[in-house]
């Protein structure tokens, strides 16, 4: 009864005030003054019309929040939310000029949601305005000229996005840190888990974390500045960096109309500007994205190399501090001092180029030195190991930047160009390091005390290649000549052979069209996945040797490693990292396994295999295209990562090449474009239209090709058009997923699918507007067009194909384009 007496009160109030002070039309308005009221159904909007600041409601949700967008543009992207941790449960809501002064949000009770809450005002006659740079400012009213003298400003208090002028970073004077923090979920703007901040240091730098770890740092490739100039400015972003005592922010001005950056709620940093023609986002970087740019990826010491089928390596002087990682093949423990040093005599230092520094804890700087001075600085302690200038000549004076014990985060990219830095090390690394041939040749020497030992390990060699060829049974040859411009790593088929028992049957893990997949682990104790081609397998050398040449190029966590290959006569082999849990196909299809995939898990499996899919797009040194993506092609590590695999008949585009034709279409039933089966056009589009078949696959739990419903004749494309055309998309769920789950967000995933597989390849979105699609659950999505193959792909690809009706893998065919 009190409840309900206050209420009425708090009613009657507003009515009375509504009455004595009218309010204005705040539609058209930019600006909210004392005695004007603004409701659920009022916004504000900037001078020239470029943002909005209202009420809103989130997707899957009845809550509302106070946020800002821009305005012209048609899909809604919220770019900041006020009461993020106080949301109203109804739309009653009244944001107001306070009597003290601040900027107010109260719910229906009159309690405070939220406030600007400024201490000391001088005087109550303010008025809150919406710019259009995206701010919204509290000032006096007599202040409207000035753009200095802000009260409050919502640029100080940024939530996932980074607009044109808005500062990242320190206000020391006034102990502001401004960072972005993601939203817990697609429909929860409260603050997530990740955070992209800049950390006060000495030398500062930008970390996305994951709650206090590290999962990447910002370097001379993208924000990091030294001296500061910025890094690296491209067409759409012009990024610069200041560091004062009294400030330490980067902030960046666009060159197009509108650019954003947005952490992500899982969990990755991106860089997007609008496409007015196409009517998306356009996402032109994010990070992480390539396997190096994962912070310390390879371990104190270590360098991770992008491009690389062995992406780490050692510094010089360093070897891996664990036995088993002897060969670097995959992230290791890291590496320490092959020679102790005998700190100050016999050590110098080594020069580091196109690499991004090392990270700078523990760190020190000293100004105003050149590159002598501040290497006689290091050398005056023997716990630096490291030190770099701003100026790579050394001509000038500048900061010295130092660095102690262990060095972390050591990334070599192609455009680390602009930084040099000199690591430690003993005089006899030196010498190692500037005679390599004599290096090797005092390897082979051996001394004639050990002349038996040798005779001994060379006898061992010859029983290892006779009982290769017995149980292979395949006669030794020497390596093929033809493969000797593959630049991979190679492995002797003796090793293979041991290290897969003789490639036994207990051993093998699949097959496919390439051949059968053994398990085997190597010398080094490390597992390994060795696809091994059959003599009558459809692909051979061209497809082996197009394989080995297309990934040992990739690094991203969302691909398959391949570890080297093994070229023995006629034998060709492609030796991977082990994915335990092998592929998703086993998986989504099978009644039992796939209640183990829960719809968090299923999401991040599409997640990945999109970012993975737009690395080879877009980021990648080659813009690949697949033309094979399907469910036996995404494998599973020990944490369900998934990672593309197969690129045996995947073809390499220039810049600016956009699709080719070819009178061999090979793929896969069920998951090829119809242009690409029709006429032999594939491009990126084809590469949509398989990822939108494999993800309405991995929502249903259904195979496309073997789907069948009672009702109809449609596959499951059709099927999955019919039932989200009649407002019933969630009867395509998989009816073994969990109880709980995101419907919404499944739901908008089967919106995402259906917009995948449009019959024409120009409908489709590209794959950065499919991740930012399923990234950002407050943009507006398209209606789809109706899918390929609606009625009668069923009929055309159902064959009688004995090797494509094995229930144990989907497997590649070709087909003949007739002419």
């Amino acid at each position: 009864m009190q409840f309900a007496r206050r209420h009425l009160f708090y009613i009657l109030c507003q009515i009375s005030f509504a009455v004595l002070y009218p309010t204005t039309t705040l539609a058209a308005n930019d600006r909210l003054s004392q005695y004007q009221l603004f409701n659920d159904s009022s916004s504000l909007t900037s001078v020239g019309k470029k943002f909005r600041l209202g009420f809103l409601t989130p997707p899957n949700s009845n809550l509302r929040y106070l946020g800002i967008w821009p305005n012209d543009i048609p899909v809604q992207t919220v770019v900041w939310v006020a009461n993020r941790n106080s949301p109203l449960n109804d739309a009653s809501g009244i944001l107001k000029i306070g009597n003290d002064g601040n900027l107010i949000l109260e719910n229906s009770q009159g309690k405070k949601a939220w406030s600007t809450n400024i201490l000391n005002i001088s005087t109550t006659a303010t008025q809150a305005q919406l710019l259009d740079s995206g701010n919204l400012v509290l000032r006096y009213e007599s202040d409207t000229k000035s753009d200095q003298t802000y009260l409050w400003q919502s640029f100080d208090h940024p939530s996932d996005t980074l607009l044109a002028g808005m500062k990242l970073g320190w206000d020391i004077r006034n102990g502001l840190n401004r960072n972005l923090t993601s939203w817990k979920s697609a429909e929860d703007p409260s603050p997530g888990e990740f955070s992209f901040a800049i950390d006060r240091g000495i030398f500062p730098q930008f970390y996305l974390k994951k709650g206090t770890r590290k999962i990447f740092r910002s370097g001379s490739y993208d924000l990091q500045i030294l001296n500061g100039t910025s890094v690296r400015p491209n067409v759409f972003f012009k990024p610069k960096f200041i560091s004062t005592p009294e400030e330490a922010y980067s902030e960046f001005d666009p060159n197009n109309e509108f650019s954003i950056v947005v952490l992500s709620y899982t969990g990755t940093i991106g860089f997007f500007i609008w496409d007015d023609k196409s009517l998306v986002w356009f996402d032109i970087r994010t990070h992480p994205g390539e396997t190096c740019e994962n912070y310390d990826s390879c371990g104190p010491n270590a360098i991770c190399t992008s491009y690389t089928s062995q992406p780490c390596s050692c510094l010089t002087g360093f070897v891996p501090k664990a036995p088993e990682d002897s060969n670097m093949l995959v992230s290791s423990h890291g590496c320490i001092r092959k020679h102790p040093l005998n700190c100050p005599q016999n050590e110098g230092f080594l020069r580091m180029t196109g690499i991004k520094i090392p990270d700078t804890v523990p760190f020190n700087i000293c100004s105003n030195m050149n590159l002598d001075d501040c290497q006689k600085e290091c050398l005056k302690n023997c716990s630096c190991t490291a030190y770099s200038t701003g100026d790579s000549s050394g001509g000038e004076n500048g900061n010295c930047l130092l660095w102690y014990e262990d060095l972390f985060d050591l990334q070599r990219h192609d455009s680390f160009n602009r930084l040099t830095f000199h690591v430690r090390v003993t005089a006899e690394d030196i010498e190692s390091s500037s005679h390599p041939k004599k290096k090797r040749l005092m390897m082979v020497t051996i001394p004639v005390s050990v002349t038996f030992p040798m005779l001994i390990g060379t006898l061992y060699l010859v029983w290892r290649k006779k009982l290769y060829s017995k149980v292979v049974g395949r006669k030794p040859e020497p390596r093929s000549s033809s493969m000797g411009e593959l630049k991979s790593p190679t492995f002797d088929m003796i090793s293979i052979a041991e290290a897969t028992n003789q490639f036994s049957d207990s051993n093998k893990i699949g097959e496919g069209g390439f051949g059968p997949v053994y398990k085997g682990q190597i010398a080094t104790g490390q597992n390994i996945a060795v696809k091994r081609l059959s003599l009558n397998s459809k692909q051979g050398l061209t497809e082996f040797k197009n394989e080995v040449s297309l990934i040992s190029k990739l690094q991203h966590r969302n691909l398959v490693r391949l570890l080297g290959c093994c070229i023995h006569g006629e034998e060709r082999m492609l030796i991977y990292e082990y994915m335990p849990n092998k592929s998703l196909h086993n998986y989504i299809y099978d009644c039992t396994t796939r209640k183990e995939l829960t719809w968090m898990r299923r999401f991040y499996i599409i997640i990945g295999i999109a970012r993975g899919l737009l690395y080879l797009h877009r980021d990648s040194r080659l813009r690949i295209i697949h033309r094979d993506l399907k469910a036996s092609n995404i494998l599973l590590d020990s944490e369900m990562n998934p990672k593309i695999s197969d690129f045996g008949i995947a073809r390499a585009f220039g810049e600016e090449q956009l699709s080719a034709k070819t009178t061999r279409v090979i793929g896969t039933h069920g998951y090829m474009a119809p242009e690409y089966v029709t006429n032999g056009l594939y491009s990126m589009k084809s590469d949509v239209f398989s990822f939108g078949v494999l993800l309405l696959e991995i929502v249903s739990g259904r195979r496309n090709r073997d789907f069948y419903h009672p009702d109809h004749n449609l596959n499951l494309l059709g099927h999955a058009w019919k039932i989200w055309s009649e407002g019933k998309a969630c009867h395509l769920i998989d009816e073994l997923m969990e109880e709980s789950f995101n419907r919404v967000e499944v739901e908008r995933c089967i919106q995402v699918g259906l917009l995948c597989v449009q019959r024409c390849p120009e409908d489709r979105p590209t794959m950065s507007s499919v991740v930012l699609m399923l990234d950002s659950a407050n943009m507006v999505l398209p209606h789809p067009k109706q899918p390929a193959g609606f009625y009668g792909e069923r009929s055309m690809y159902d064959t009688e194909d004995p090797v494509e009706k094995r229930p144990t893998s989907d497997v590649t065919v070709t087909v003949l384009e007739g002419r």
